[in-house]
């Protein structure tokens, strides 16, 4: 069933009537997720929206490295790395394994890297 209200003013990113179908918004709420997994999804992004924190993961794409390691490569203080670290593995994006007295963190799993990837794989359409 579609049901129609007034017409609105045209503009770019509206439509020029307003109707709403019932079918696919009872589609979208039939396939909704629930609300603690919004926003753990939305704060996974957001911690993998820092540019810092998303040069880590991208480092670690080419496997496990220390924060001596990573502090390295980013140019930024050990303790520095180590934050954002304890962040990243708050939320499973990465793990560490302790070797003797070094400490080395990896990607979570595959699906870290498959984020990194689609992601990658988006901005460079054209």
């Amino acid at each position: 069933m579609v049901r129609t209200c007034t017409v609105l003013p045209e503009s770019l990113n509206t439509c020029d009537i307003r109707v709403i179908h019932l079918e696919r918004v009872a589609r979208a709420r039939a396939e909704a997720i629930a609300e603690k997994d919004v926003d753990r999804l939305a704060q996974t992004y957001k911690i993998m929206g820092d540019p810092t924190r998303l040069k880590i993961i991208l480092a670690l794409r080419g496997g496990e490295m220390c924060v001596c390691d990573i502090a390295a490569f980013i140019g930024l203080s050990e303790s520095a790395v180590s934050h954002q670290l304890r962040r990243l593995r708050d939320l499973s994006l990465v793990r560490s394994r302790r070797d003797g007295q070094v400490l080395y963190y990896s990607l979570d799993d595959e699906h870290v890297v498959d984020l990194i990837t689609t992601g990658l794989s988006h901005i460079k359409e054209d």
